[in-house]
């Protein structure tokens, strides 16, 4: 049990981040989090996290006893995607890049890097560099495409990460090993194996396990190493949804393997590493939505509790409980995310969101019962919006499920005729999070209603509610937006005729479907990085052809209910073929550098928008990807944004302020 000192502290963090009034400027919410990836030492002493400043974004290790800076990097041109601790002095950074090397053939991706950083010899590496066991005619460029796994063997700090490597200038996977202590690096996988994706390392650095994949067979195969043999001990038909690797089992004796599962969770199995036998896992029962694995052992350690909130289940009863008492000590948050911990566990950093404490990272002292604040991700915003989830049904009767966020200052019973922003998650296999959004919550600062429907097509309810979605690309799948709208306005709460729509990715699918598809329902539409032409997009993404692994040809094939990019049905889902019908404006924003949905998808429905003498607006985001990732560019998409919508769908006016009686 927590002490009244703890929550004491934590409301006092309240008043230490409180900065702006209801309202924060738009560059509050905009630019990327001041601060983010904050994570706590092995040996709980040190603190590492991103920090944005006014003109550049660093990262910094800090002492947790006496603030003492121990190292710092500017890492202002990265976009960076993960950080963690490889020991207690060693950082590795994960940041991306969108390029097309040179002497490859094909068309600009995102490549993700890797570097280490000692915080006492402040000595940076690439971690894939120099890489001492290459055959002939082989290369490697610093691109990595897992997580980093740390293990301390013979007292060395040794990586084990997932790499690409190209024999012959044809990329392959492989699993290197780098040794910082000894600063070596090596390919320990077969190399020339094209078939092989991914591997289990045991806490003396030995590969246990590997996965590949045929193609031609469309067969997913599963081998374990013993004394020095390959043995092959699964070997299942896997076409679209293939099993996956999850780790080691607690006590190291097995691995653990999810397989897709009939009603849409999966099924763990766990083989012998002894025998290759295969059992049921004694936890697959708990209940969770997927494993959490320990990157210093490789063994799975529990799992994730995703519904409306998060929420997690340990193994470890110390663990279990520890976790169980942080969220405890928040018990009035709407959202408590376990961000990193101490090996000890008596060490968190957590992130909390709600009304009572706005939103922001937490240390917490579990020796000393008490928590104390790192700071707020979003510095200048003081008061949030609240966001709390909502049941509502489709006119088939389908029961849906949305995040509503309410305009700041609103409870629910004082909510009545407001203007709404629908905001569909991209995907559209994908769902939206519990937490603080910085992007409903900006909306919401404005006065307005923000509605995130879980549509069908959503993953991560179940398996009905993800095949549900199949085909109905602009049918179902839409119309459970616009559903959602006639259920608000059965209520009261909004304005059915103040409604404008606002999606990214499938979300700005959605968003131009709404204005050419299902329409009559919204006064605007916003399409950020859409697609407008599905066959154009099945034709971007299937070129150059991958003969190694059609896996995603064959989903798309399916969620479109289409046999190939020229099924004339596609025709009839496509907004960009229904421009006739737009009757509202629309506005488009897009990345240059976009690798997922190219710049081409909104430029092209810009040109048949203007042929068609219909009102639109169009905003290039110069070197900016699908995912908003520089600072500049994503304040400038919400500026757009806003800007628009309160144009074209005006909020309230603001209450003029209470009147303060006078002193007599």
């Amino acid at each position: 049990m927590f002490h009244r000192g703890w929550l004491a502290a934590a409301a006092a963090a309240l008043v230490l981040w409180a900065a702006a009034a209801q309202g924060a400027p738009l560059e509050a919410y905009g630019k990327l989090p001041t601060l983010s990836n904050v994570i706590i030492s092995p040996d709980g002493a040190t603190l590492a996290y991103v920090k944005e400043l006014d003109t550049k974004r660093v990262m910094v290790a800090q002492s947790i006893a006496n603030r003492q800076v121990l190292g710092i990097i500017n890492i202002t041109d990265s976009k960076v995607r993960n950080l963690q601790w490889a020991d207690n002095q060693t950082l590795i950074l994960t940041t991306s890049v969108t390029a097309l090397p040179r002497g490859l053939t094909g068309r600009r991706q995102e490549y993700m890097l890797a570097q280490s950083f000692n915080t006492q010899s402040k000595q940076q590496r690439a971690l894939l560099d120099h890489v001492g066991n290459l055959k002939e005619d082989v290369e490697v460029m610093n691109v990595v495409a897992g997580v980093p796994q740390p293990r301390t063997i013979d007292g060395h700090t040794v990586i084990f990460v997932k790499g690409i490597y190209f024999p012959n200038n044809v990329g392959h996977l492989a699993l290197f090993s780098i040794d910082l202590t000894a600063n070596s690096t090596r390919i320990v996988s077969r190399q020339n194996d094209s078939r092989a994706e991914d591997w289990v390392v045991d806490d003396a650095g030995n590969i246990v396990a590997e996965s590949s994949y045929d193609e031609e067979e469309q067969h997913w195969k599963l081998e374990i190493f013993r004394d020095g043999e390959r043995t092959t001990v699964m070997d299942v038909p896997a076409p679209i949804e293939s099993p996956s690797l999850e780790g080691l089992s607690e006590d190291g004796t097995a691995v653990i393997v999810s397989l897709p599962g009939n009603d849409g969770n999966p099924t763990y199995k766990q083989i012998s590493l002894k025998d290759g036998t295969a059992s049921a896992w004694a936890h697959a029962e708990v209940g969770f939505g997927g494993v959490i694995t320990s990157l210093k052992t490789g063994r799975v350690t529990g799992g994730t509790r995703l519904t409306e909130t998060n929420d997690y289940v340990f193994f470890d009863p110390h663990a279990d409980r520890m976790w169980r008492s942080v969220k405890a000590a928040f018990k009035s948050a709407t959202d408590v995310d376990l961000e990193s911990w101490s090996d000890d566990r008596m060490k968190v950093v957590a992130h909390v969101f709600g009304t009572d404490y706005g939103e922001g990272y937490f240390l917490v002292d579990m020796t000393q019962h008490h928590a104390s604040p790192v700071g707020p991700a979003y510095a200048g915003i003081d008061d949030v919006a609240p966001r709390r989830w909502i049941e509502y049904k489709a006119a088939d009767g389908r029961v849906l499920h949305a995040y509503l966020t309410l305009p700041i200052g609103k409870d629910g019973k004082d909510a009545k005729n407001l203007p709404l922003i629908v905001m569909p998650h991209g995907g559209p296999h994908a769902r939206d999070y519990p937490g603080f959004d910085w992007f409903s919550q900006a909306l919401a600062s404005r006065g307005y209603v923000v509605l995130q429907p879980q549509f069908r097509g959503s993953d991560g309810f179940g398996l009905d509610l993800l095949t549900a979605g199949y085909g109905e690309f602009g049918k179902k799948m839409q119309t459970d937006l616009s559903d959602g709208v006639r259920a608000l306005a059965a209520q009261g709460m909004i304005d059915p005729k103040r409604v404008c729509i606002v999606g990214a990715s499938y979300g700005g699918y959605a968003a131009l479907a709404g204005a050419t598809i299902d329409t009559g329902i919204y006064r605007c539409a916003v399409s950020i990085a859409g697609l407008s032409d599905i066959r154009a997009q099945l034709r971007y993404w299937r070129w150059p052809r991958n003969n190694v692994d059609a896996r995603s040809d064959r989903f798309w094939d399916r969620f479109l209910a289409v046999g190939d990019p020229d099924d004339p049905k596609l025709k009839d889902i496509s907004p960009i073929k229904h421009v006739d019908k737009v009757s509202i404006p629309i506005l488009l924003i897009h990345g240059k550098d976009d690798t997922v949905v190219p710049y081409s998808q909104s430029d092209d429905m810009a040109d048949e928008l203007k042929d068609a003498k219909k009102p639109y607006e169009f905003v290039t985001l110069r070197h900016e990807d699908h995912w908003l990732s520089k600072s500049e560019t994503r304040l400038q998409m919400l500026q757009a944004t806003v800007k628009f919508l309160e144009a074209n769908n005006p909020p309230d006016p603001p209450a003029p302020p209470t009147p303060v009686a006078s002193a007599q």
